[in-house]
């Protein structure tokens, strides 16, 4: 078993899925001590796990395509250095294998110089239009999974 800060990967899990962006801190996300807001770096978070999800087919609308909804169950931050002003951050997220109905994305923060400045992690429920939480697999998300297990899942 392989374990990551966040999520453990037992021996036979594929690896996890990975996509960055790259972000440029505007003015309008400094705060009064000219650091980046401690909120905005949820939504540097989001669009990571937006592009993750986009690149493999299972990005939101796939997920509403097929009746599906992805709430946020839990999303937590650790902040270890802070972000600044005109500098470009590397935003690393990573979708890990689980049997559980469940997206379970951890988050890395990274400067220039490759520096953890923060990291984190989101778990979001399945849940149909009706607001119910799933317990089996969509099946094209089953679909996805298995080719992901077989190594066969390729981004687009």
């Amino acid at each position: 078993m392989k374990q990551y800060i966040y999520f453990k990967q037992e021996s036979q899990d594929p690896q996890p899925l990975e996509k960055s962006i790259f972000h440029t801190v505007r003015f309008h996300e400094m705060d009064v001590m000219q650091i980046v807001w401690h909120g905005h770096y949820v939504a540097m978070c989001e669009d990571a796990r937006m592009v993750l999800g986009n690149a493999f087919g299972m990005g939101y609308k796939d997920f509403f395509d097929h009746g599906v909804l992805l709430p946020v169950r839990q999303m937590h931050l650790d902040y270890l250095a802070p972000l600044t002003y005109g500098h470009t951050y590397e935003v690393k997220a990573r979708l890990f294998y689980t049997e559980a109905v469940r997206l379970n994305v951890d988050f890395t923060i990274l400067d220039e110089q490759k520096k953890v400045m923060a990291r984190g992690y989101s778990v979001q429920l399945l849940m149909d239009k009706n607001r119910q939480v799933l317990f089996e697999r969509p099946a094209f998300y089953e679909k996805i999974c298995q080719a992901w297990k077989k190594g066969q899942l390729q981004a687009k």
